[in-house]
């Protein structure tokens, strides 16, 4: 069985340990527990590893956010899988920091990632990983702030709930969406 999971985000320096990057953070911490690395693939930086028998495909898209669905779908389609073994792990301004939310289908929720993988692909038929970065900013600051780094108090607990995003997404790939949902939500 093989799965595609693709942490969303942004690539360059500039963006690196930014809200809006925790998808890379996500799968940058399953590649390590895979002790497996990433390479310069099309349009992404992949890796690939096992997890309890399992083949996971990483990609991290090097599209940038808003053109994520070119990576995705260029992706299945090379792997040949249907929608059920992808996994879009992304941020949420809806969520508060470090909640999880799994869902096997979904609006984009204003999420420009998912906006453009729900475009590329004709539908909004698969699953995600919504991990949570609250919405602390004031008016017209919303791009500032998915854009801007974690402060101290978030910091804190940064390493632990990804590593609670890694277990969910392995989870996904091990037990399957619903059981995922009933354990991770």
């Amino acid at each position: 069985m093989k799965y595609l999971i693709a942490g969303l985000g942004n690539i360059g320096s500039e963006y690196a340990d930014t809200r809006h990057n925790i998808g890379f953070n996500v799968v940058n911490e399953l590649a390590r527990r895979m002790g497996v690395s990433f390479d310069l693939g099309r349009h992404v930086h992949i890796a690939e590893g096992k997890f309890k028998g399992r083949t996971l495909v990483l990609i991290k898209p090097t599209t940038y956010m808003n053109l994520s669905g070119k990576a995705v779908n260029y992706w299945l389609k090379e792997l040949k899988l249907q929608e059920d073994n992808l996994l879009v792990i992304t941020d949420d301004l809806a969520l508060p920091f470090g909640k999880l939310r799994m869902k096997g289908k979904g609006s984009d929720g204003g999420h420009n990632g998912l906006k453009d993988i729900n475009l590329t692909l004709g539908h909004n038929q698969y699953p995600r990983l919504r991990f949570g970065i609250d919405s602390r900013f004031g008016q017209g600051r919303q791009v500032d702030y998915v854009l801007g780094k974690w402060n101290a108090e978030e910091s804190k607990f940064l390493e632990e709930n990804v590593n609670k995003a890694a277990d969910a997404a392995e989870a996904f790939c091990s037990i399957g969406l619903e059981r995922a949902m009933n354990f991770f939500n």
